[in-house]
């Protein structure tokens, strides 16, 4: 996939933090930027996974063991 850029305005303490902090940890800031956004999202999806999931499951709370769940689909 071809790389694309974007810009973001960080004042120069924020940008000597966000500098710093992916040296530490050996990474590039673009690097290091990409994958926390990415992460966020991932982070957000997975949280409004389980919210549909707990809403499933207080509609009808019906829980099955891990042998009945065996028995049923092996």
């Amino acid at each position: 996939m071809a790389s694309t850029t974007m810009t973001i305005r960080l004042d120069a303490a924020e940008k000597q933090l966000v500098s710093d902090y992916a040296q530490t940890f050996g990474m590039s800031i673009s690097e290091f930027i990409r994958d926390s956004v990415l992460e966020k999202i991932e982070d957000e999806l997975d949280l409004r996974t389980w919210y549909e999931a707990k809403a499933e499951f207080d509609a009808d709370p019906v829980s099955l063991s891990a042998e009945d769940v065996a028995k049923k689909y092996l």
